[in-house]
């Protein structure tokens, strides 16, 4: 399970994306950066930033802690931005809570990871249809001279098409993945060994423990998805099924 904290102060919003994320402190004495479920998004986002971002754990690629916080009710009442009161207000419950890295600096190339690390992360982003890792949008910090990963709500896609479609794993594990764009394609070392590295972790329990991390309340039933044991078991073979057709997406990407 993540660990699970409560907000104990809302102290800043953060205007850079689209989602007004905000800089909250938590009952751990901890400072985080907190995205929150009623954010125009939705919970789909909460659940994508889980699932990739502990796949990239498991695959050695630095992202910050994760957990679960509490957002108390009372705390929109000191709020005095109408904007960010109304998102308070309609994000009471569990949020997603990622550890705020002080001093970090969003990535320009001048402190690139390894070519071991880049490609692991060009893989990772493959894998899971994020598109969201561009020169216009990197979503890298660097933090004590090293790369960190952030921001995977818009990866695995296909379940934002599960409520009007239903789950369709054959369609994911097929899409192709054009990596031409992607920020770190020019630092990038051995590609097909980072496949193989990927592959050799990312095993059916490997998939099953990460997509078990994500809160019951954030899985949405869908058309044929109508609990939440249904729910994860369709992420799990979504993503099961990609990696066995790793030909259809990963050559091209690589």
């Amino acid at each position: 399970m993540l660990p699970h904290i409560t907000a104990t102060r809302f102290v800043t919003p953060l205007r850079e994306g689209g989602s007004l994320p905000g800089i909250v402190e938590a009952s751990d004495d901890g400072t985080y950066v907190v995205k929150f479920r009623g954010a125009g998004q939705g919970l789909k986002v909460l659940v994508a930033e889980v699932i990739v971002g502990e796949l990239a754990r498991r695959l050695g690629i630095r992202i910050p802690e994760m957990a679960v916080i509490d957002m108390p009710t009372a705390i929109a009442r000191y709020e005095a931005d109408e904007e960010v009161q109304d998102l308070l207000n309609a994000s009471p419950g569990d949020n997603l809570a990622v550890d705020f890295l002080p001093g970090s600096f969003g990535y320009d190339g001048s402190r690139p990871p390894s070519p071991h690390e880049a490609a692991d992360i060009v893989w990772l982003d493959a894998f899971t249809a994020n598109v969201d890792r561009t020169w216009s949008n990197p979503n890298l910090l660097v933090w004590h001279r090293k790369v960190w990963a952030i921001d995977h709500g818009a990866a695995i896609w296909f379940h934002h098409s599960w409520p009007s479609r239903g789950p369709d794993a054959s369609r994911f594990a097929s899409q192709p993945f054009d990596s031409s764009e992607h920020v770190l394609g020019d630092v990038a070392g051995d590609l097909a060994a980072a496949h193989d590295r990927a592959t050799a972790v990312l095993t059916p329990e490997v998939l099953t423990e990460v997509v078990a991390l994500v809160p019951d309340e954030w899985l949405e039933p869908a058309p044929g998805l109508e609990d939440t044991e249904a729910v994860r078991h369709a992420y799990v073979e979504h993503l099961t099924r990609r990696l066995e057709n790793a030909s259809a997406w990963w050559e091209a990407a690589s």
